[in-house]
């Protein structure tokens, strides 16, 4: 009887740490995959952030160049 329960422990005890190790894995991969998420939303945004600069400033270099440029406006770079 001793050893039967000795037995029953040890693969309770073994189930329960499978368990543990499948669900760490799963929170794991969740987060590895929610960081990929946030890198790529970011890098999106820096490059609309980019793009709206690069457009800015070659609205206020041809207004340089034509002689339009108001310098006293508020689309000036800063």
């Amino acid at each position: 009887m001793k050893k039967l329960s000795l037995l029953l422990l040890a693969a309770v005890f073994s189930l329960s740490i499978y368990s543990c190790r499948e669900t760490t894995e799963e929170k794991t991969e969740d987060a590895v995959e929610e960081i990929g998420n946030d890198i790529e939303n970011t890098a999106e945004e820096a490059g609309q952030e980019i793009e709206e600069a690069a457009d800015s400033a070659e609205t206020e270099i041809e207004e340089e160049i034509d002689g339009t440029d108001d310098m006293n406006a508020d689309d000036d770079m800063q």
